[in-house]
């Protein structure tokens, strides 16, 4: 845990969450929670409670700072995201944030998001694109064919298959290669709202 606490603190990937964090409105479940990082990036006045969940005990010690001084209320949940012991359309918005990557089965996850959300909630998700640089790109392609949802196609696919055409899609791609895959990523999800943002 505070090896990842450490690589998901640094300042690219803090750029990312100050884009995407402030968006989610009402009760959020956030998967993953982790050490925190996305705490400090709430706007307040537009949200009620921050439900966290990570199967993690150790991470949440380490968020415990982040909690006390977050602007919003925030409740953890020591548990999976593909079995969330909340009810059915209860949450406002649910955030993932270089989450799903770590997820034994994201499409259950997913499910889960789904169930969760009132008829009228968001998904917001930023996850990891492919590697500008090739020799990494290959070993991202690798692990994604290995079953984890490592690369934003994967991540996409998944999405879509989970919500169709139910839920706005709020995507932040954390890869300079983003605009030379726009017209993919948006043919892929049809219907969805698309903020294709990179470094």
């Amino acid at each position: 845990p505070r090896l990842v606490t450490c690589a998901c603190g640094t300042k690219p990937v803090i750029r990312q969450r100050q884009k995407v964090v402030p968006r989610a409105t009402g009760t959020v479940l956030e998967f993953g929670i982790g050490a925190g990082h996305n705490l400090p990036h709430y706007t307040a006045e537009q949200v009620d409670k921050v439900i966290g969940i990570d199967p993690c005990s150790t991470s949440w010690e380490l968020a415990s700072q982040r909690a006390s001084d977050a602007n919003v209320n925030v409740e953890f949940i020591q548990g999976s995201a593909e079995d969330i012991p909340l009810e059915d359309n209860s949450v406002d918005s649910v955030l993932i944030t270089f989450t799903l990557c770590t997820v034994p089965n994201p499409q259950a996850a997913l499910a889960e998001a789904r169930r969760t959300l009132k008829p009228t909630g968001r998904l917001y998700f930023c996850e990891h694109g492919i590697a500008p640089d090739e020799s990494v790109a290959k070993w991202q392609r690798r692990i994604n064919q290995s079953g984890n949802a490592c690369l934003v196609d994967a991540i996409l696919r998944a999405i879509r298959e989970a919500f169709s055409r139910r839920l706005d899609l709020l995507s932040m791609l954390l890869s300079k290669c983003t605009f030379r895959e726009r017209p993919r990523l948006q043919a892929s999800i049809p219907g969805a709202m698309r903020v294709l943002l990179s470094r």
